[in-house]
């Protein structure tokens, strides 16, 4: 499906790619040089903050790799998840500028972290943005999980199918939100679109994860659409 976008959108990512190609890589975060074909100085790179040890299956930070204890007790719909960081300092100033001020820059940067932070991930058979309400589309201007997953697809090779999925409710923003409510407030809010055969093994892209229910409640559309395995990559992971 080709997700549509308004001119000034357009407008703005074809401002963004001339200015990557004719201005020397800058560092967003710092002001320096940056390096290794990205807007980023080595000495910032080094600062962000890489989770050292997850759970496998959604990312929480733990002493070591393996299975958290809620994971245990209760196992997600997600089969596996990638978070590139934590959401801490440094990258807590990017991921803002890009969400919500439209910092074309940021995205693109975050976006070249994510590929490489998710290169040895299992790979899957697409990719697929966990969508906006077309609500919360007009007001913003833009799907951030999508440009995240436009790149990620492009520069990891991997099929991108960014309209088979749909929500289908305008729920209340889950950032205002407790766990329990969270959940409740996303039940049935995700539909998967009929028109292509799915992938047996598909990969939801988002930017930031907190408790992860609308990661859980789009996998669980997915799932019964029979898809046999979701995961899920993201930028950043909330301790």
């Amino acid at each position: 499906m080709v997700y549509e976008v308004s001119p000034p959108r357009r407008l703005l990512q074809a401002l963004a790619a001339l200015a990557a190609r004719a201005l020397p890589d800058r560092c967003l975060l710092c002001g320096e040089a940056g390096a290794d074909g990205m807007d980023l100085c080595p000495a910032c790179r080094s600062a962000l903050p890489v989770p050292r040890n997850a759970c496998v299956r959604c990312a929480v930070p733990l002493p070591a790799d393996g299975v958290c204890g809620s994971c245990l007790r209760r196992p997600p719909t997600l089969q596996a998840t990638r978070a590139a960081f934590l959401y801490a300092p440094p990258l807590d100033r990017l991921l803002p500028r890009y969400k919500f001020h439209r910092d074309l820059a940021s995205g693109r940067l975050l976006a070249q972290l994510m590929a490489h932070a998710c290169a040895g991930c299992d790979r899957p058979g697409a990719l697929m943005p966990v969508p906006l309400h077309r609500a919360r589309l007009r007001q913003r201007g833009y799907d951030q999980a999508l440009e995240l997953a436009r790149p990620l697809s492009a520069l990891l090779q991997l099929p991108l199918h960014a309209g088979a999925l749909r929500r289908i409710r305008a729920t209340a923003a889950q950032s205002q939100l407790d766990a329990r409510t969270r959940r409740r407030n996303l039940h049935d809010a995700f539909q998967v679109v009929d028109r292509h055969p799915l992938p047996a093994h598909v990969v939801l892209v988002d930017d930031v994860m907190t408790t992860g229910a609308t990661l859980q409640a789009a996998a669980a559309a997915l799932r019964r659409a029979g898809v046999e395995r979701v995961d899920a990559w993201v930028c950043a992971r909330a301790p």
